[in-house]
């Protein structure tokens, strides 16, 4: 199929694309990788009156560091990520989670504010973003403000977003010192959105968890904390060899929690089953490299 009719514009300035977005009389949409709208303008699922391309503006492509956050503007790709010291030194589980978007094509082109204002909840921008109890900058013809990850989700392909807004950054923190993490999927082939994946944090002191952080994508309408299984690991001591009955315990109650859906791809017993390997999998990357592992 072809895309809709649609009104193409290409402003210069920020100020100007929020004022053409907040234009009452067009229903716009913003236009940055384009590696899942473009898609959906094709299927007819989406049908904006207007795109306000943003690749000619200034200043939205940037990857800054401070002491204790990562911002990330709305221009920067997939790719940036991974090219980034930055990243794959301090935030290393921003970078092993964006080594699974779908294949370099759509890494070099797709961007990382773009994914999670699509809000899929196979993908792993969004998820990333919780785990990394991150931030959501907003823009719009009256201001800014911001949002947690968790508040801008609101369910599948949908967000916080209100007419005339545009995700212009996003803000990750910087885990603790002695603060291991893991991601993984498992998809149908190299590059498909994952049927179930897991991210987890692990802060350890003597073999003892101090903090845990575990998110789950692929089962619900979003990303989906497991608050339940954070709670079980925190303050547990994970050595000599007692990590093993912790991880399947705090598996199992992810499980229990979950709602899987059942498509083509794969049963909801399939999928819940999966959600309890995939956690295993990542807790046990995030106490390894928290230097726990045995």
């Amino acid at each position: 199929m072809k895309a809709p009719w649609f009104e193409y514009y290409a402003p210069a300035t920020l100020d100007e694309a929020l004022k053409m977005l907040g234009d009452a009389d067009l229903d716009g949409r913003v236009l940055a990788g384009g590696q899942s709208l473009m898609p959906m303008l094709n299927l007819r699922v989406a049908d904006p009156a207007m795109l306000v391309d943003i690749n000619g503006i200034p200043g939205l492509d940037g990857i800054e560091e401070n002491a204790d956050t990562l911002s990330v503007g709305a221009l920067v790709r997939h790719a940036d990520i991974l090219n980034s010291p930055a990243v794959r030194a301090r935030w290393p589980l921003l970078a092993e989670a964006v080594t699974q978007v779908a294949h370099p094509a759509i890494r070099n082109r797709g961007t990382v504010c773009g994914s999670v204002a699509h809000n899929d909840p196979a993908a792993e921008a969004p998820s990333i973003l919780a785990t990394l109890d991150g931030t959501v900058i907003i823009a719009s013809a009256e201001g800014r403000r911001e949002l947690p990850a968790e508040e801008f989700s609101q369910g599948m392909l949908s967000t916080a977003l209100e007419p005339g807004e545009m995700v212009v950054g996003l803000r990750y923190r910087r885990p603790p010192e002695g603060t291991g993490s893991g991601f993984v999927e498992f998809a149908r082939r190299l590059g498909d959105f994952a049927i179930a994946g897991a991210a987890a944090l692990l802060t350890m002191r003597d073999g003892v968890c101090e903090r845990a952080r575990l998110t789950i994508l692929g089962m619900g309408d979003g990303p989906v904390r497991a608050c339940e299984a954070e709670d079980m690991l925190t303050g547990k001591t994970l050595a000599n060899g007692a990590a093993r009955e912790a991880f399947e315990a705090a598996a199992a109650a992810v499980k229990a929690a979950v709602d899987p859906a059942e498509d083509v791809h794969a049963t909801s017993g399939y999928r819940r089953h999966l959600t309890g390997v995939m956690t295993i999998r990542a807790l046990e990357k995030a106490l390894a490299r928290a230097g726990g592992g045995e």
